[in-house]
């Protein structure tokens, strides 16, 4: 097993449960230096794609799981991973047993553009269902994004 460090729509346990059975929730912490933000709108079918970049002053909140080897290669497919969009790093992520390193996946694109509506909504319901702060979930929800899709 390998330590996978959700931060979007991932962060829900019910939909990662879908994608990979196998994968239990261990924990939630936070990416300290790191900031979520969006791009590659080229890729994306309605808007930018979530992804994370380091920044000293931010952090992201993450849902850690223990994923298997056959549940991370399905996960590659469901994150474009195998297609080369999205990349894998090493994250060091503190939770209130300490740190840990995990994987997460890092968008393959430059920074910029707005996710939809739709996709933020998406992520901000993932991160209360993995019970993130309320002062988190609602940065989220406040975002600039799409209006329409494309």
């Amino acid at each position: 097993m390998t330590l996978y460090a959700a931060y979007g729509t991932n962060l829900d346990p019910a939909r990662m449960s879908e994608r990979c059975p196998h994968s239990p929730l261990r924990t939630t912490g936070w990416l300290e230096g790191w900031r979520l933000t969006f791009g590659g709108e080229e890729h994306g079918w309605d808007g930018a794609l979530p992804t994370i970049v380091q920044d000293a002053f931010e952090q992201v909140f993450v849902a850690i799981y223990d994923v298997t080897r056959e549940d991370e290669t399905a996960l590659d497919g469901w994150e474009s991973a195998d297609s080369g969009l999205y990349r894998k790093t090493k994250v060091r992520v503190s939770t209130l047993t300490g740190e840990v390193v995990a994987w997460a996946y890092v968008l393959d694109a430059y920074e910029g553009g707005l996710p939809s509506a739709l996709h933020l909504g998406v992520l901000a319901d993932a991160a209360e269902a993995a019970d993130a702060p309320d002062d988190y979930v609602a940065a989220l929800r406040r975002r600039p994004c799409r209006s329409t899709g494309l």
